[in-house]
């Protein structure tokens, strides 16, 4: 870390990976790798549920918000950069403003996230449950209203994090635990607000999310078609899937007490939370998805057509 004259902090060392230094150049690799495919991925998620109609839903309207917040805004675009250049440097270093615009971004878009995941089990609740009345109930003015309240939660969270722990910063990217781990000042109070926030943006969502899915899974048994469960299940699986790798990782991070592995395991986590969840997002939703493959078909045809 340096310091002016006047004591102003101007940059913040990063650990990385500076304790394993052999692991440097296959860890760039893989990140590389995975920043590609995230981008990818996510670009090609919004940009086949804006082209095609058919997938002009609310399902595909708060997936591409999710896909916004992976690609251009959250984890991917606002810390690995950093963390590339980083890998490859031998100083390991982020600006007081870079950290601070990292940080800021980070909380943010996570909250942003945590909100927009229990949207999602709402409109496939609606779906499922009550499907005579989901054209009424998630008619287009309802979704851009849960939009817009989750982006604003999720703003107004990280502001108030933000101004609470901006210290010091994480291992590779700016980030709340460790600063406050590494503030020189008492940070009891800090600590119990952050379990707050935690238990706020994390459990409650992830109670509700689970509420609904059981009301969904005794929805589905009572379909008598085994197509029409299968369908069902596959809509409802892929959410489940990125809910589970998005909240395992978050509560792992905030909310577990700490022991003397739980470094590492904050490395792990925040590894999977700001990297690898964003990138295995769209090949969920795609890979599990017909619908979307079946658009991703359209499209293609609909090119080579213009081609000719």
């Amino acid at each position: 870390m340096s310091w002016t004259n006047e004591s102003i902090i101007e940059e913040f060392v990063l650990l990385c990976f500076s304790d394993q230094p052999w692991l440097e150049f296959p860890l760039f690799v893989v990140f590389l790798t995975s920043y590609i495919v995230t981008i990818f991925g996510n670009f090609n998620i919004i940009l086949v549920s804006r082209l095609d109609p058919k997938l002009h839903t609310p399902m595909y309207f708060f997936l591409t918000n999710l896909s916004v917040i992976d690609l251009y805004l959250c984890y991917i675009t606002c810390t690995v950069p950093q963390l590339l250049v980083n890998l490859r440097s031998m100083r390991k270093v982020i600006s007081y403003g870079g950290c601070i615009v990292q940080l800021y971004m980070f909380l943010a878009l996570g909250a942003t996230e945590c909100v927009l995941l229990p949207v999602m089990s709402l409109d496939r609740f609606v779906a499922i449950c009550r499907p005579l009345h989901y054209s009424v109930i998630m008619h287009q003015r309802f979704c851009l209203q849960l939009a817009a309240v989750s982006w604003i939660i999720g703003f107004g969270n990280s502001v108030w994090l933000s101004i609470l722990t901006l210290q010091l910063p994480h291992h590779f990217l700016c980030e709340v635990p460790a600063m406050l781990k590494l503030s020189c000042v008492d940070t009891t109070a800090n600590e119990a607000e952050l379990f707050f926030g935690s238990v706020v943006f994390h459990l409650v969502p992830l109670t509700l999310i689970l509420i609904s899915y059981a009301f969904i899974a005794q929805a589905i048994l009572k379909i008598q078609s085994a197509e029409g469960r299968q369908k069902a299940f596959g809509t409802c699986g892929s959410h489940l899937i990125v809910v589970s790798l998005f909240y395992g990782t978050a509560i792992s991070m905030y909310l577990l007490p700490p022991s003397p592995q739980s470094q590492n395991r904050r490395k792990t986590a925040s590894l999977f939370y700001g990297i690898i969840s964003p990138m295995l997002n769209p090949l969920i939703y795609t890979l599990r998805n017909k619908e979307v493959k079946e658009a991703y078909k359209r499209l293609v045809k609909r090119v080579l057509l213009t081609k000719k």
